[in-house]
């Protein structure tokens, strides 16, 4: 072990005072602990109310009313842009026949399960991982709004747009707006069992109308439509200005769940396909199958330029080259 010795205490100096005192207290009078207090707030003198004036024969005049200073009210955020934080739609709301759906081979809401309904919740997967992404800044800008479209008239872009709005409808975080942008042959109303009324062209055509008041509710949660409305004979035009951006983006502001939907017309029979392009993040190119060639799809193609993402879905198959047929594993109804 190691040789413990105590520490010798410094000689003690015959009537040194300090002897007597604690380690404390010789400490204290070596260093000046006043130093490092925080310095002591100088006292303010007492103010005094001033004493009430006085009326003539000694009587104190009339307490003065002291006025509280006005308080300025909070304003509201300001808008953006223009538009306010969130558009609610305000339109009616009509309930959709499910037995119309059913005739037209469309997905019924809450019924079963089929093929069909398993075919475009494939579909949709793909389509809402990259709305996600484009919500995040890490794909393409607008990628929550979707236009549906095809090359000829009869290929299944309105069947195809409508179930998947149906399908995307039966999402639990997701609200679906079906836009029918086919303002010379509008046929999502009548898909759907629904009346007509004032839609999209109305509110590019005329500043005063306000696009939320058009769209139509319905009894399915979470899906919303607007009609084409009324055809001007200028459609093109009116798409093609600047007025558009802005009532397109009252769709979508400060709304991160909402997909909009656009049913185009046909891209080689119509031209606003091509200006909806300009407007759009996804667009979805109808081919249906033993129908549309090679050519007519390059030259769509060609003509939606404007959306840098475009993907085909292939209609009307009546066999696989893998022989899957969706559904028939699980014995969902065709």
């Amino acid at each position: 072990m190691t040789e413990q010795s105590k520490i010798p205490l410094p000689p003690e100096t015959p009537g040194d005072a300090s002897a007597a005192r604690s380690l404390i207290e010789r400490a204290a009078g070596t260093f000046d602990f006043r130093a490092f207090q925080a310095p002591l707030a100088p006292k303010l003198p007492e103010v005094r109310e001033p004493a009430p004036p006085m009326a003539e024969g000694g009587q104190p005049a009339a307490p003065v009313q002291r006025v509280a200073a006005p308080v300025r009210p909070t304003l509201a955020p300001p808008a953006f842009d223009g538009i306010p934080a969130r558009q609610a739609f305000r339109g009616t709301f009509h309930s959709i026949d499910r037995k119309h759906l059913r005739e037209q081979c469309l997905i019924e809401p809450e019924g079963p399960v089929t093929g069909l309904l398993e075919e475009f919740r494939i579909v949709k997967r793909q389509l809402l991982m990259t709305a996600a992404e484009s919500r995040t800044g890490r794909g393409a800008p607008l990628g929550e709004r979707i236009l549906v479209c095809s090359a000829h008239p009869g290929e299944g872009k309105t069947f195809c747009a409508v179930n998947l709005a149906l399908s995307m409808a039966a999402e639990k975080d997701t609200e679906v707006l079906l836009v029918d942008a086919d303002f010379a042959k509008p046929s999502v109303l009548s898909a759907l069992g629904l009346p007509g009324g004032r839609g999209l062209m109305d509110a590019l055509a005329d500043p005063d109308i306000a696009v939320e008041d058009c769209i139509i509710g319905t009894d399915v949660a979470g899906l919303f439509v607007l009609p084409a409305g009324n055809s001007s004979g200028h459609d093109t035009e009116h798409l093609a200005s600047a007025h558009t951006a802005h009532v397109l983006d009252r769709l979508t502001a400060q709304a991160p769940n909402r997909i909009v939907i656009f049913d185009s017309p046909p891209v080689l029979a119509a031209s606003p396909a091509s200006e909806l392009a300009h407007h759009v993040g996804q667009a979805l190119m109808v081919v249906r199958a033993d129908q549309t060639g090679e050519a007519a799809l390059r030259d769509a193609v060609s003509i939606l330029s404007g959306c840098d993402d475009i993907k085909l879905l292939l209609n009307c198959t009546r066999f696989s080259p893998t022989g899957r047929r969706f559904g028939s594993y699980y014995g969902y109804k065709e």
